[in-house]
C-alpha cells in the first residue's frame, strides 16, 4: 500500500469520536487531576463505555496496513491532557510488548486483563526501565532464574506507568547476560504476587494525572507459564545471542533506526515495542504541541494592545507561523513512520527517531511560545499553557531521550557515507 495523506472514512470517524472525548470529557477535568495528582478512574470508565479503553480498539487499529490510525488517535487524546492520555493509552504498551513475546494462547490469556471491562476497569504496566539503565534496554540488571517449574524475579524497575497498581506487569528481565538483549525475557507478574512492592509513587512535573511508580523484586515467584513465549523459543533465542554477541562491538544505547542489518536482527521484546510505538509517542508530543498553538493564537488574536491585537505584531505573529510549519512538519515524519511500521520497511534512515525527536521538541517549543504569548498570564495557573508546558517536557525524556534519537540518526548517517575518496568525486 503506497503512502497517503487521504483519510478513509473510518479513520476520519475515529479522529472525531476521539476528538469530542477530548473536548467534552478530558479538558474539562484536566486541572483537577493535574493538581490532585490522581489517576482519572472515571475518565477511564467513561472511555471503557465509549469503546476508547478495551484491547480490541488497538489490536485493530494496529492492524491498519496505513499506520495512521493510532496517531490520529493519540493526537487527539493528548490534545486533550496528556496526563490523561497517558492513563488512557498505557496498557496498549504492555499490550504491544505482550504481541511482540507471547503465544496467541498467552495473548487471549493476558490482553483482556491489561484493560478490564465497563464497571471492572483493569490496569496494565510494561516494566523496562531501572535506575542505573534509563534507555539503555540491553543494560537490564533485574534478573530471572529458572527454579523448578517456576521463575524467581530479582531486581528494581523505576519510571514504570502503572507500575505497582497495575493489574498486570509485563517485566522484561536478563535471564543470560552473555546473550546480550536476546538473553532477556518477557515475564507476566499479576497485581498480587508475593515479592512484587512498589517502593514510591513519583512526585512528577507534569503528566500529573497519569500514575508512575518505583517497583522493586524480592523473590518473586511467578509460573513458567508466564514467560512469554515459551522456554523452548528463548532458549534459542539465547543461543543466537551467544553467537552473535561473540565479537561483535556494542550497539547503541536503544537504537531503533539505522541500517536494515542492525534493524533485522533484533528480537528483543522491548525494543520491538519502542520501535512501533516511537511515531506513537511522536502523537502524543504533536497533541500537546497543537493545543498550545491553538490557546495563543486566539489569545493573540482577542488580546490588544496598542490599539489592535497582538498577533498583528511581526514579533508576536512571526514564532507562531514558524510552530505552525513545524508542528505540520512533525505530524508528517510522524505518519510517515507509522506508514513504515504498518508496512514492515526498516528504518534504515532513523525515520521512528527522526519522527519522535522533531515532535517531541516542537511541542516543548509551541508551550513555550504559547507562555510567552501569554506573558504574566502565561505563567500562572489561571490558563492551560503552562501545564502544557511542563507536560511537553516528558517528551524529550522518556522512551528515548533527544540526545538518543540524535545518536541513533547520527549513526544511520554514518551507515550510509560513501567510502568513495572525496577528491574522487570533485572531478
Amino acid at each position: 500500500m503506497g503512502f497517503t495523506l487521504e483519510l478513509t472514512d473510518e479513520q476520519q470517524q475515529l479522529r472525531d469520536k476521539a476528538s469530542r472525548f477530548a473536548r467534552e470529557v478530558i479538558r474539562p477535568q484536566a486541572a483537577h487531576y493535574d493538581r490532585e495528582q490522581e489517576l482519572p478512574w472515571d475518565i477511564l470508565e467513561e472511555a471503557a463505555q465509549q469503546g476508547l479503553y478495551e484491547p480490541m480498539l488497538y489490536a485493530s487499529l494496529s492492524m491498519d496496513p496505513t499506520g495512521l490510525s493510532l496517531p490520529i488517535l493519540m493526537e487527539e487524546l493528548f490534545w486533550g491532557c496528556a496526563g490523561i492520555g497517558l492513563s488512557i493509552v498505557m496498557p496498549a504498551l504492555a499490550l504491544a510488548a505482550i504481541r511482540q513475546a507471547a503465544t496467541d494462547e498467552q495473548l487471549g490469556r493476558w490482553a483482556p486483563e491489561c484493560f478490564g471491562t465497563p464497571g471492572d476497569i483493569k490496569l496494565a504496566a510494561l516494566a523496562v526501565t531501572e535506575p542505573s539503565g534509563g534507555s539503555d534496554v540491553r543494560s537490564i540488571q533485574t534478573q530471572a532464574r529458572k527454579d523448578g517449574g517456576d521463575w524467581v524475579i530479582d531486581g528494581q524497575k523505576v519510571f514504570i506507568g502503572n507500575g505497582g497498581i497495575a493489574d498486570v506487569h509485563v517485566v522484561v528481565a536478563t535471564v543470560d547476560p552473555e546473550a546480550g538483549h536476546r538473553g532477556q525475557g518477557v515475564f507476566i507478574v499479576p497485581k498480587g504476587t508475593p515479592g512484587l512492592n512498589m517502593l514510591r509513587k513519583l512526585d512528577k512535573l507534569g503528566c500529573r494525572a497519569s500514575h508512575t511508580g518505583e517497583i522493586v523484586f524480592e523473590d518473586c515467584r511467578v509460573p513458567g507459564e508466564n514467560l512469554l513465549g515459551g522456554e523452548e523459543r528463548m532458549l534459542e533465542r539465547i543461543g543466537r545471542g551467544r553467537e552473535s554477541e561473540q565479537g561483535r562491538k556494542p550497539i547503541a544505547p536503544a537504537e531503533e533506526g539505522g541500517a536494515a542489518k542492525a534493524v533485522h536482527r533484533r528480537s528483543s521484546a522491548a525494543l520491538g515495542a519502542f520501535e512501533r510505538t516511537r511515531p506513537l509517542v511522536a502523537a502524543q508530543a504533536i497533541g500537546i504541541a497543537r493545543a498550545a498553538l491553538e490557546f495563543a493564537r486566539d489569545y493573540a488574536s482577542t488580546r490588544e494592545a496598542f490599539g489592535e491585537p497582538i498577533i498583528e505584531n511581526q514579533g508576536v505573529a512571526f514564532p507562531l507561523a514558524d510552530l505552525a510549519a513545524d508542528i505540520d512538519g512533525a505530524r508528517l515524519l510522524t505518519w510517515r513512520a507509522a506508514w513504515m511500521a504498518a508496512q514492515r520497511h526498516p528504518f534504515e534512515n532513523a525515520e521512528g527517531s527522526m519522527s519522535k525527536l522533531k515532535a517531541s521538541e516542537v511541542a516543548v517549543r509551541a508551550c513555550e511560545q504559547a507562555v510567552q504569548t501569554l506573558g504574566g498570564w502565561g505563567y500562572i495557573k489561571d490558563f492551560p499553557v503552562e501545564k502544557w508546558y511542563r507536560d511537553a517536557k516528558l517528551y524529550t525524556i522518556f522512551e528515548g531521550t533527544s540526545e538518543i534519537q540524535r545518536l541513533v540518526i547520527g549513526r544511520a548517517l554514518r551507515a550510509q557515507a560513501s567510502t568513495e575518496p572525496l577528491d574522487q568525486r570533485m572531478g
